[in-house]
């Protein structure tokens, strides 16, 4: 026999790769220079010359076996304690070593968090529309029920929709800010909102409620402060990744912080020790923990994707989308002016091999998602055709 959900999990593509395929394909029938493709969230801004600097010299200067071997499963030690200063020293925190656990990237970070939070196939975690849509593989694949706050045309958070969400099986509220697709930062005031209802909630029903802050596009912000949220809520467990900020999604490394504050601090280090064991998810590439280690203060160059951004804007409002501002990570959200919502403006755009992804995969089917992580030639190319598609509605 066969696992039912395996089954069809595995038969059944994300959206966002499906759509990417096909691109793939056609950029073989007409060229790849003649799709415009806006689908997948793969930064064109190649790894800073610090990453290629440190794999050399580690490559080099040492021994195979020091850079091949298996580390400690929940990452090197000294790694570890780079990434804790580093984190210290911006966020004002006093993490260690043993406050982390070192991943193959923020999707499993996020597998292992809530495989350590779920303990009942009765428990929920919350999320906000519009989210990433693979929260729901790995909310329900941990036993759990992943319970939806509808967006607000803002995609702002609002006490009254968390009070009405928040219940007896809440196990925890999983946010990702800056936010993919929509690029929306809760700000400051929301994040005090949110932490204040989850304590008032925590003691009516008597136990802990945990933030999970899924955090790969904190370094992609746009004259905007991203809120650290360990240092606003003591129950928060963060899982970070390189992916965005140093161009690197396909080598697979990030973080799971559990801060000393989260209530039963060392048995929730254990429980992520656990369920990193029982998921296989132990020795991140141990290659890239040196590099990271090298490279940890190194920051993302956001100039291109500024322009980019910007360029979308002025063409945006020019043509009369309807979207929220983004403040971070390199995504629109805009509202589709089609009766369809975001699957004919999907089918039409594509007519015109202009690629983006709808967004019902997100929780929002009235919206589409371009990612602008692209050249800003293909931007300037794109521009008409949106307004074409406007102009169509």
């Amino acid at each position: 026999m066969t696992s039912k959900m395996m089954l069809t999990l595995g038969t059944q593509r994300s959206a966002i790769r499906e759509i990417a395929a096909w691109g793939a394909k056609r950029k073989q029938e007409i060229g790849p220079e003649n799709v415009l493709d806006f689908s997948l969230g793969n930064p064109n801004v190649p790894a800073p010359d610090e990453v290629a600097e440190a794999i050399l010299s580690i490559v080099q200067d040492s021994s195979p076996v020091s850079y091949n071997s298996y580390t400690a499963s929940p990452g090197a030690d000294d790694v570890r304690g780079i990434i804790a200063d580093n984190l210290n020293r911006r966020f004002g925190t006093d993490y260690t070593a043993k406050n982390l656990y070192l991943t193959a990237g923020a999707a499993a970070a996020l597998c292992i968090a809530l495989s350590a939070l779920v303990s009942s196939d009765k428990d929920e975690v919350i999320v906000f529309a519009p989210y990433f849509p693979e929260y729901k593989v790995f909310i329900e694949a941990r036993g759990a029920t992943m319970k939806v706050i509808p967006a607000r045309p803002d995609f702002s958070m609002h006490p009254e929709d968390l009070e009405e969400a928040i219940n007896e099986n809440t196990a925890a509220v999983l946010i990702n800010s800056p936010n993919n697709p929509s690029g929306f930062v809760y700000d400051e005031k929301t994040i005090h909102m949110l932490s204040d209802m989850l304590r008032k909630k925590s003691r009516e029903f008597g136990r802990p409620i945990r933030i999970v802050s899924d955090e790969p596009y904190r370094e992609l912000a746009y004259d905007v402060k991203v809120p650290f949220l360990p240092n606003y809520y003591d129950d928060t467990l963060v899982c970070y990744s390189w992916s965005k900020s140093l161009s690197l999604p396909g080598e697979r490394i990030g973080y799971v912080l559990v801060p000393d504050k989260v209530t039963a601090a060392d048995e929730m280090i254990a429980a992520i020790a656990g369920s990193g064991r029982a998921l296989g998810y132990v020795c991140a590439p141990s290659l890239f923990q040196k590099v990271i280690g090298r490279c940890i203060d190194v920051m993302p160059d956001l100039r291109i994707y500024a322009t980019n951004r910007e360029k979308l804007i002025a063409g945006l409002e020019k043509a009369g989308y309807e979207f929220a501002r983004p403040d971070g990570a390199f995504y629109f959200f805009i509202k589709s002016p089609f009766p369809g919502g975001g699957q004919e403006f999907h089918e039409r755009a594509k007519k015109e091999d202009l690629l983006v992804v709808p967004g019902a995969s997100f929780g929002a089917p009235d919206y589409v998602r371009l990612s602008y992580c692209t050249t800003t030639e293909a931007i300037e190319r794109a521009l008409p055709i949106l307004q074409k598609l406007m102009d169509e509605k």
